[in-house]
């Protein structure tokens, strides 16, 4: 038997270390393919686990009481958010605060409750109301509330089966029952001193004024912002600088508030009535428009006030709604003028602000007699030995 042999040609052995290579290619991609899948798994999977813990785990921290805390002798906090000039700063001035000062009640809060409770009654929706999107949310404020406030302010508030009591009106409020005996935000109301609104994202990704308790804003009206988007609300009220200055930070900090974040800020005006809840000298509160220029100019110094806001806001770890809280404090000028410091540093903060500033905060209506009483007052301090630099020893923003 013959044994038939072949000859291997170079072109043969040229081919078949090509397509070896080929295979050793494709062997050695999905190798590296596989690997860097299985790394940004790992790397990834921890990460969407901790994220979607801030979002459905996440409890707000139960607070401690409010130290010697009493519904009569608590004092309101001594706000003076103005700063020196000759240059006025337009930002947000955030501040990172810890959470169980989410919440100030003070002296203030029989007078802040009785106003709520007339207005809730008298006005109805056109200062409480909740869109139907934004009534879990409204919810899960109410239940927010409950669980803060009676550990922040036992002598006040009272945890009950059903919800919480107050102790000093006697109110009892079941929060389990369906339907509520009110709008939840009603209920959110009639428990603190804040005006407050819930901003829900849209599938636009902007934040909407769904649901809100605005009561004792002064100047401003839950009708006319009812349903708007966060830029719409500031330019509908012709906030200067918002759209150079606030409108980017301001979207930015709202997509990324986290719920173990509790923020606040302060801001302050003038006004030249004695109301809280509506400032009646620039017109009616029924009015399509109210301005400055309805109000009484260069009126006496008995009836300049100054209205002091202190904001917070967090988001809500189960609906993720921003919860804006807007807590009101309202002293006759006379009274904060009599404070070390503050009238030479209130009256150099009017003077710095640009015309935009001024014509927003009505400064022609009431500047000429303001000035002069607060140049008087800080002049007598000063004759009297202030010592100028050492105001930062005793004094410190926002206070």
């Amino acid at each position: 038997m013959e044994l038939s042999t072949k000859v291997i040609t170079p072109e043969v052995l040229i081919l078949a270390g090509c397509l070896a290579c080929l295979v050793i290619s494709h062997y050695v991609v999905s190798i590296i393919r596989s690997r860097a899948k299985s790394s940004f798994v790992s790397s990834s999977q921890p990460t969407k686990e901790k994220k979607v813990d801030a979002l459905e785990d996440y409890k707000f921290p139960t607070p401690e009481p409010y130290p010697d805390w009493s519904i009569e002798t608590t004092k309101p906090l001594p706000y003076r958010a103005f700063r020196y000039g000759p240059k006025y700063h337009v930002t947000m001035g955030l501040r990172s605060i810890p959470a169980q000062e989410w919440i100030e009640l003070d002296n203030q809060f029989p007078k802040f409750h009785a106003d709520k409770a007339a207005r809730i009654r008298e006005r109805g929706e056109k200062c409480v109301r909740t869109h139907p999107s934004a009534y879990p949310a409204a919810l899960e404020l109410v239940e927010e509330l409950v669980n803060y406030l009676p550990a922040r302010y036992p002598s006040l508030y009272k945890r009950t089966p059903v919800g919480i009591d107050n102790l000093w009106s006697g109110e009892s409020f079941n929060i389990v029952q369906r339907p509520l005996a009110e709008d939840p935000m009603a209920t959110a109301a009639r428990l603190v001193q804040d005006d407050l609104a819930l901003m829900l994202e849209g599938s636009d990704g902007r934040y909407y004024l769904m649901a809100g308790a605005v009561l004792l804003a002064g100047f401003w009206k839950l009708s006319d912002k009812y349903g708007m988007p966060l830029e719409e609300i500031h330019t509908s009220g012709s906030v200067p600088h918002y759209k150079e200055k606030l409108h980017t930070g301001m979207a930015n900090f709202f997509r990324r508030l986290r719920c173990d974040q509790t923020y606040s800020r302060n801001n302050y005006f003038i006004q030249v009535d004695d109301s809280l809840p509506w400032s009646w000298s620039i017109g009616s509160e029924d009015s399509p428009e109210t301005s400055w220029s309805t109000a009484e100019k260069d009126k006496a110094i008995q009836h300049h006030w100054f209205r002091s806001e202190r904001q917070s806001l967090r988001r809500l770890p189960k609906s993720r709604a921003v919860v804006f809280t807007v807590r009101t404090y309202f002293h006759p000028i006379t009274d904060i003028a009599k404070e070390d410091y503050v009238p030479g540093r209130l009256a150099s903060a009017i003077r710095s602000w640009d015309d935009k500033v001024a014509n927003y905060k009505g400064r022609e209506t009431y500047g000429k007699v303001l000035l002069e009483y607060l140049d008087g007052q800080h002049a007598k301090q000063l004759e009297r030995g202030l010592d100028l630099e050492k105001e930062d020893e005793v004094r410190a923003y926002p206070w």
